[in-house]
């Protein structure tokens, strides 16, 4: 008899060991599996994209400590669903280590008001939080809420853990271990997936069935031709979200207009949400434009706000408006490349003691033991510069920003050279 339940849930693993990916948290000795082992676990936010594991991870996490569990969706749930499972809690008398779980997915769905009802119970230990998003927490969640959860960012799933995951399923299911199932390529059903293991799995189930015999081999050929006849099913339930922002986002990196409102059109479609889009731009304008155009980003926040005050259908014109702006803008990737040069350097110097003269000297004391001393101000100089050196000592001459090729940049790096000669060979 044919099981209803999709191969991704039947597969569902429920318990640590049986867990896929994520080793960096949930691995030997890392610090979340060590939380769950010791029944010490603070609410958190489980933050990655789709189908990685976060639903799955919180489900272990109430199985292994046997905490009763509550699951709620920021889609169809509001104030009074999360009042109720609070009351439920209190009534029960379960608090302390004994306190239930309430997993809420897509939290970043929820309004201020809906985060704001969870405080208290968070607060006083009455209920564990576990939320799920794909967006970043720091954006979504209200911050009075986030101070009182750790982060934990799930990465995509590798090669190596979505093959094991098809050989387990073909193995173990109920269903597929009946088969004679031959993976003889797997390039198209791994790309397809996007690091993604539900969705990995819903291709292979879709392609074993579509096949229907009891001998099958998995070809490159054959899973393309099946998911073309039914790509509909993922466009309908957004699965391919992160393909379409991804071809959007490099449409205007690769300054191509046309593309790029091709790609909008889609997610508005789509009915994707237009903050989402908005607060891709504003990062946009800063990663790949920077001060080729200064202006870039003064453009996408004011895209950011319109939109929020806005929203559909007239925010679709100024999405339009912001898109066709950045994508035909100079572009420059240095402010970028510059804060990650200065990051992987403050990683491999640590914290480098900040030079005497550019210390701050609000005490007599330090003001006795040379803070502040020999500190020449800008302003005292002609043309408002005085050269002198701003980083410590052991990385000086170090440099992070480089201007790139283009008019606006080509001024900067000009101006750098004429103050500071050749110590940054600019």
């Amino acid at each position: 008899m044919q099981n209803s339940t999709p191969l991704a849930e039947r597969m569902r693993p429920t318990s640590l060991d049986n867990y896929i990916g994520q080793k960096h948290i949930v691995g030997e000795g890392a610090t979340l599996r060590n939380a769950i082992l010791s029944n010490l676990l603070p609410s958190i936010v489980l933050w990655g994209p789709p189908g990685v594991g976060k639903t799955t991870l919180a489900n272990i996490i109430a199985h292994q400590l046997k905490r009763p569990f509550y699951s709620l969706s920021a889609i169809n749930s509001g104030v009074k669903d999360i009042r109720d499972v609070i009351d439920k809690a209190k009534s029960n008398g379960l608090f302390q280590q004994n306190n239930p779980i309430l997993f809420i997915d897509e939290i970043h769905r929820f309004s201020k008001s809906q985060q704001d009802s969870l405080l208290g119970a968070v607060e006083k230990g009455i209920i564990t939080l576990i939320g799920a998003t794909t967006e970043n927490p720091s954006f979504e969640v209200i911050s009075a809420l986030l101070s009182r959860c750790q982060v934990y960012t799930l990465k995509p799933l590798d090669k190596n853990d979505l093959l094991s995951m098809l050989d387990i399923a073909i193995n173990t299911d109920v269903i597929l271990k009946s088969k004679r199932i031959t993976i003889i390529e797997d390039e198209a059903l791994l790309r397809l997936s996007g690091g993604d293991g539900r969705k990995l799995l819903n291709i292979f189930e879709l392609v074993v069935n579509a096949i229907g015999s009891d001998l099958i081999e998995i070809t490159n050929t054959k899973v393309k031709s099946i998911i073309q006849q039914n790509i509909a099913i993922y466009d309908k339930t957004g699965e391919n979200h992160y393909d379409i922002i991804s071809a959007f986002i490099k449409s205007i990196r690769g300054s191509d207009p046309n593309a790029a409102v091709y790609w909008l059109a889609r997610m508005i479609e789509g009915g994707e949400d237009p903050l989402f889009i908005a607060r891709r731009l504003v990062i946009l304008a800063s990663e790949d434009i920077g001060n080729a155009n200064p202006t870039a980003l003064v453009i996408a926040n004011n895209c950011f706000q319109a939109v929020n005050i806005i929203g559909y259908p007239e925010s679709r014109i100024i999405l339009s408006h912001a898109v066709t702006y950045l994508a035909t803008s100079s572009k420059s990737n240095a402010a970028y490349k510059a804060i990650e040069s200065a990051l992987e350097m403050v990683r491999n110097f640590g914290d480098l003691p900040v030079p005497l003269h550019l210390r701050n000297a609000p005490t007599k004391l330090m003001k006795e033991i040379g803070y502040g001393e020999e500190y020449e101000y800008a302003h005292s100089f002609e043309n408002n510069f005085v050269n002198q050196e701003y980083l410590p000592e052991n990385i000086k001459g170090s440099k992070f920003y480089e201007p790139s090729n283009n008019a606006r940049e080509n001024e900067i790096r000009t101006n750098l050279k004429k103050l500071w000669g050749n110590k940054y060979n600019y």
